[in-house]
């Protein structure tokens, strides 16, 4: 079962067409094998962020590192049309202008898999009862990182070391 809608063969077709973005959307549609890729790949695994490239999945290596927050990666994301991938990160940062964009753009999985990530209950249940098993581990995986990430900001004993 695919959650995100992407066809490979139509990749060069945009999703939907944002009037504020010069780069259209492209098309997502992950199989749960390639969610579940991505979650390991986010975990710091270089054996599948290999695979995933490989495999024509190079969006989700620069979603990973972007998470990360590489600057370049997250300007790939931009300009190479998945700001919806980005817009879940900056909404999984707390960012409600991007969790607003994802909602208005019918990105519901990505709306609530950021939400989640985010600490929001309301997320978690709809994930949940959607049966979103696999966004639920990728969401776990990606909070894992970002919780990471905000104790190493927090800690003075390790300033600039990420």
């Amino acid at each position: 079962m695919a959650w995100f809608k992407k066809n490979k063969k139509s990749n060069e077709e945009p999703l939907k067409k944002d009037p504020h973005s010069k780069v259209p959307l492209r098309p997502i549609n992950y199989s749960n094998m390639v969610i579940l890729a991505w979650a390991k790949a986010v975990e710091g695994n270089l054996d599948i962020q290999k695979w995933l490239v490989e495999h024509g999945y190079e969006e989700l290596v620069h979603a990973s590192f972007a998470i990360r927050l590489k600057e370049d990666s997250r300007v790939w994301l931009m300009d190479n049309g998945y700001a919806h991938l980005m817009a879940m990160i900056n909404g999984c940062e707390g960012n409600v202008h991007a969790q607003k964009w994802l909602l208005d753009y019918g990105f519901y999985n990505l709306y609530h898999v950021a939400r989640a990530i985010d600490y929001e209950q309301d997320s978690w249940k709809w994930l949940a009862i959607k049966k979103r098993t696999q966004l639920a581990i990728l969401a776990k995986s990606i909070q894992i990182v970002k919780d990471k990430i905000e104790e190493t900001h927090n800690d003075i004993h390790s300033l600039n070391k990420d």
